[in-house]
């Protein structure tokens, strides 16, 4: 039989390789520029398979040019780049890589938050300017978070994981989520249900943990702002898209709230000039980036692939109708 072409959009991590190379030829795009729209349609023209990143937009237009495509592996959690009906329509099959990047993510989050709330970027960037005169008693004055009132937008796996660290600072823990949690599991993370509007309005913290979805694009937008109070900020390691940035940059600059740390940006990689402010901690998208995890979302990838073309449904298959009927 031959071995089932595959192309990967990034070389990925050596032990990610190795599982594909058990069972398949691989081409790997390893140019340091992003690899064009047009150059992936000729690379995936005559493929089986396509390992992709999230920056990767897999369509219609573009499953109508691989007529042998069947396999779409995606290295991300979420697949909003993936047209997912799509693919199904046409029997191609689709996988992500849930689970492996909840707690590094998570890490992240609560860095940012400590970061926002402690001025640590205007700090890191004084004492690098040879202008720090020394210490004083109101030298980048910033806010605790021990104590503070977290609200948690989204309680699945990564909010719940940030409800286990807020435990820790003694914070009281808020949560919403278009399904209430049971209640065992509310106790367990000392956390409290509260409808959306109400958990603007009471948290000194608001972390967002929603999918991109029709529901979420544009979920921040002003009227939320206005509802947040002047002394809160929001944190957002989920998708750009769910944050308006214009409306965000009105409340900034009107003192709507008190500031923002924001690892996503709502049209990468161009981050809104107005953002671009002391009281704005802005990250690259690298909430999931430390080595152990960025690894094995390649090899959960790679996984997926291998056991497809084994004539095995792979772990994290998002259309399972598909695999049935290959």
């Amino acid at each position: 039989m031959p071995r089932p072409k595959i192309f990967s959009t990034r070389p990925l991590f050596d032990a990610a390789r190795q599982i594909l190379q058990e069972k398949c030829e691989v081409e790997y795009w390893s140019q340091p520029d992003r690899i064009s729209r047009e150059e992936l349609f000729g690379r995936v023209k005559d493929k089986d398979g396509l390992v992709c990143l999230l920056t990767e937009r897999v369509d219609d237009a573009l499953l109508r040019g691989a007529a042998k495509l069947r396999m779409v592996a995606n290295v991300a959690v979420g697949f909003d780049n993936i047209d997912v009906p799509a693919c199904t329509k046409r029997k191609v099959a689709v996988s992500n890589t849930p689970g492996v990047l909840d707690e590094s993510t998570a890490d992240f989050a609560w860095t940012l938050m400590m970061a926002v709330a402690r001025r640590l970027g205007e700090g890191e960037a004084l004492a690098r300017s040879g202008n720090w005169k020394g210490w004083d008693l109101d030298q980048l004055v910033g806010t605790d978070v021990w104590g503070k009132t977290l609200g948690l937008v989204g309680f699945g796996r990564i909010g719940r994981a940030m409800a286990r660290r807020a435990g820790g600072f003694k914070m009281k823990v808020l949560y919403t989520d278009v399904q209430r949690v049971p209640e065992e599991v509310e106790k367990e993370l000392n956390a409290e249900h509260r409808d959306f509007n109400t958990l603007l309005a009471e948290s000194d913290f608001v972390s967002v943990h929603v999918p991109l979805s029709p529901e979420t694009q544009g979920l921040f937008e002003a009227a939320k702002f206005f509802r947040m109070k002047p002394t809160a900020f929001l944190i957002n390691t989920s998708r750009g898209s769910v944050v308006d940035e214009a409306a965000l940059v009105h409340a900034l600059e009107s003192k709507k709230i008190a500031g923002a740390a924001l690892d996503v940006h709502e049209n990468e990689p161009f981050i809104h000039p107005g953002l671009k402010r002391p009281n704005v901690v802005l990250t690259p998208h690298i909430a999931s980036a430390s080595l152990e995890t960025r690894t094995k979302m390649a090899c959960m990838a790679a996984e997926n692939v291998r056991d497809f073309f084994a004539g095995k449904r792979p772990a994290n298959i998002l259309n399972p109708e598909v695999v049935k009927t290959a």
